[in-house]
């Protein structure tokens, strides 16, 4: 690439990306950007996206996109561009723009229109195929002229059915590239044209021919078709790359979902007198009213009120963050109680909400799929192949005396051999029934390069509130004062909290089973706790007031050191009990952890939380200290899963929330839990519908054999027809018998890949299968 210019001359330009069918071509259209004077690039096959940064005084918009196009790929701007050293408070951020929003919207109904125009060609072809088979392969149903209803049927297969193939093979072609696509183009081809030749200048177009299958070449004098050859290969491809297609782009889901996260508009203090205008036209220093149950609109510093503020979408804890005037909010977060004045302090694309979506975009950037193993076996096998039969055409030319049609028939024969349509059932097969176990399991597996990252994990990172934690706050224990009966004060303290819709409140209140007492007088002091009368009493609870005395001062500082959440209940002034209050570990989390180190990973315990509720949840769960990593942010996240990667780790990481978006994205495998946030779900490779963290174990365990299973097909799909390409090129075989070995190679996978609905879960009385 060119010297490049200084970053302060950039323009950033997203675009879309259509028509990739591979990483392959990703990475070609990669290096033509990168070719280009003043262009900087990384396409993203995932997203189906490119992030290019140009320098306006070499090279346009329209030039960047045309470099494109002119590899043979669709492109279109997504957003308007924006400078990239652009820091101007008054800038408005396109990330969540309707210009963005209908680039997006372009790649997802570009990918929609795909998916929709390979279903309808599969159906078509489909429909044509099976009587084209039928014809082919049964004698006592071929009338007369049947071939020629054949052709008819197979005609718009060919050219119609199998478009998506070829083109993509002449695209391949002129790069010099070679794909499955070129394996199926090359062989349907050479079986129609084959076809073609007999039928129009051989014998094989006689009102009264016939057609049966023969595993050596006789004596017959009738010129064979291989029309069923060319129906069967394409429609069977074409469904494998329908569920390809069907697979692809969730990441783009997640980007929009957590863009989405954020407040519409905002309530802003405009001439003395509010209105309320969309959050997109917020500027620094704009000052905006928040009230309870409302998003926070942006970024910002409280100027006036207090409330707690539910930042559980950055953090991953269920506990409200008291605020006051100067306490700095962040975008997005739910305002639970009282009326906030707020400053705006960053908007459009410094907020956090656009920081972490910039997060996921770089982590699922960096995270490209495995490239099809066919396509690298392809890459070689199909030079190969067209080698050996051009070799069948001289050498029976020049050392036989059987003459052209002769030699061509072992050339064709060749080429038909080598077209295995096993192929196109060898990952879709085994996906659909091994997902479709998973999904009976409560594990949604989203694609074949997922199954991929499973076998090499080593390392499985774990977020702990709502993964290993409940994420419910629950009452872990009650010290009383002298003098005080326990259930007494946690029936007057749940009476109280009662009132109070604060997640403490709420655990308290729910420790009581009894009927509750009423309250009156009822006060709720942000920052102290809550207040009122119950059956005469005055009952406070909430932060300390006065010195405990030994016996409740040990225990309030023993829950804060093992990461429980203490409160003081007051009666009548008097310092009665202390409650502790923390997360709960889900009964079945020892049991997985335990599972994951079967499996030969290492568990790590990652959260925002402090480090003493880590460690505590870590031992109760089997996790090594040295082994947990605490109070940690999103970015902080991502950053630790990197430094594992760097030390040759393979990681999995298992989270929920908002805040664990990037990380799954970035981790070598995501693993959401299905009670989770849609973002989380989005980001991550396989979603745990059950909520239960032993999934996680089956989930790898399934992928791992699903992979292997994927494995053995390919193997297979290709071994019966590669033992047969010898034979071919001596002209002993029968072109015909090229839909044998599809026929029998077909099955075996089919019946390879229906094994895998025996996989049991190891928690539900199964087997390890």
């Amino acid at each position: 690439m060119a010297g490049m210019p200084t970053a302060v001359n950039l323009i950033e330009l997203d675009l879309g990306v259509t028509g990739m069918t591979c990483t392959s071509c990703s990475a070609r259209v990669e290096r033509k950007l990168n070719k280009v004077e003043g262009v900087e690039a990384t396409v993203n096959f995932a997203t189906e996206s490119a992030s290019v940064k140009y320098d306006p005084d070499r090279v346009n918009e329209d030039q960047v996109i045309d470099t494109v196009k002119g590899a043979g790929y669709g492109a279109f701007a997504m957003s308007t561009p924006d400078p990239v050293e652009d820091t101007s408070g008054d800038a408005t951020d396109t990330a969540g723009s309707p210009d963005s929003a209908s680039g997006q919207g372009r790649i997802d109904a570009a990918r929609d229109a795909e998916a929709a125009d390979l279903k309808f060609r599969v159906v078509v072809s489909a429909l044509l195929t099976v009587p084209i088979a039928l014809l082919s392969m049964i004698p006592a149903l071929q009338f007369t002229n049947w071939q020629w209803a054949v052709l008819t049927m197979t005609t718009p297969v060919f050219f119609w059915g199998g478009a998506p193939f070829h083109k993509a093979t002449w695209v391949n072609l002129r790069h010099g590239s070679f794909t499955m696509d070129t394996l199926v183009s090359l062989g349907t081809t050479a079986a129609y044209v084959w076809s073609l030749w007999a039928l129009f200048l051989g014998n094989a177009g006689a009102a009264g021919m016939t057609m049966e299958m023969h595993l050596f070449p006789t004596d017959s004098s009738m010129d064979e078709i291989y029309l069923e050859t060319v129906a069967v290969v394409i429609t069977f491809l074409l469904l494998g790359r329908w569920f390809e297609t069907k697979a692809k782009g969730q990441s783009s889901e997640a980007l929009r979902k957590l863009l989405d996260m954020g407040a519409k508009d905002a309530a802003v203090i405009r001439d003395g007198r509010e209105v309320r205008i969309p959050t997109s036209q917020l500027k620094i220093g704009d000052v905006f009213i928040t009230r309870p149950g409302e998003k926070i609109a942006t970024d910002g510093v409280v100027l006036e009120g207090t409330s707690a503020v539910d930042e559980s979408m950055l953090t991953g804890e269920s506990i409200p963050v008291e605020v006051t005037k100067g306490s700095k909010v962040t975008g997005a977060t739910l305002n639970t109680s009282g009326r906030l004045m707020v400053e705006a302090t960053r908007i459009g694309s410094d907020t956090t909400l656009s920081q972490m979506a910039k997060l996921v975009t770089e982590a699922q950037s960096k995270k490209a799929p495995v490239q099809r193993l066919v396509d690298q076996i392809s890459q070689v096998f199909v030079p190969v192949v067209i080698v050996i039969s051009i070799l069948t055409l001289a050498g029976h030319l020049i050392f036989t005396d059987n003459g052209l049609a002769a030699a061509f028939t072992a050339a064709v024969a060749v080429l038909i051999i080598a077209c295995p349509c096993a192929l196109g059932l060898a990952t879709p097969t085994a996906l659909l029934v091994g997902t479709g176990r998973g999904a009976q399991l409560g594990l949604l597996i989203k694609g074949p390069e997922i199954l991929e990252s499973t076998k090499k994990v080593d390392t499985i990172v774990m977020d702990k509130t709502g993964t290993v934690t409940a994420g419910v706050m629950s009452v872990h224990d009650v010290t009383t004062a002298d003098g005080f009966d326990r259930d007494e004060v946690l029936r007057l303290a749940a009476a109280v909290e009662s009132a109070s819709e604060h997640p403490i409140a709420q655990a308290i209140a729910a420790a009581h089973k009894g009927t509750k007492p009423e309250v009156t007088d009822f006060q709720n002091t942000a920052g102290r706790g809550v207040t009122g009368q119950v059956e005469g009493h005055t009952v406070t609870v909430g932060r300390p007031a006065t010195e405990l005395d030994p016996a409740l001062s040990e225990s309030f500082t023993r829950a804060q050191n093992q990461g429980g959440t203490p409160v003081v209940v007051m009666i009548d002034d008097v310092n009665a009990a202390v409650i502790t209050v923390r997360d709960t570990v889900k009964a079945t989390s020892a049991e997985a952890v335990a599972g994951l180190k079967e499996l030969g990973m290492t568990p790590m315990l990652l959260t925002g939380d402090n480090l003493g509720a880590a460690k505590a949840v870590a031992a109760e769960v089997g996790i090594a200290p040295e082994h947990v990593i605490a109070e940690v942010m999103p970015d902080e996240k991502v950053s630790t899963v990197e430094k594992l990667q760097a030390e040759g780790r393979n990681v999995a990481m298992v989270g929920d929330g908002v805040n664990d978006a990037a990380a799954l994205a970035q981790a070598d495998l995501g693993l959401a839990m299905g009670a989770g946030t849609d973002v989380a779900i989005e980001a991550s490779d396989i979603t745990l519908m059950n909520n239960d963290l032993r999934s996680a174990v089956d989930a790898i365990r399934l992928s791992r054999r699903t992979l292997g299973t994927i494995r053995g097909n390919l193997f297979w799909a290709f071994a019966y027809n590669v033992a047969l390409i010898p034979v071919a090129a001596a002209g002993f075989l029968n072109p015909m018998l090229a839909g044998v070995a599809m026929a029998l190679s077909s099955v075996f996978v089919v019946t390879n890949s229906l094994r895998l609905r025996g996989f049991a879960s190891s928690h539900q009385g199964g087997s390890h299968s």
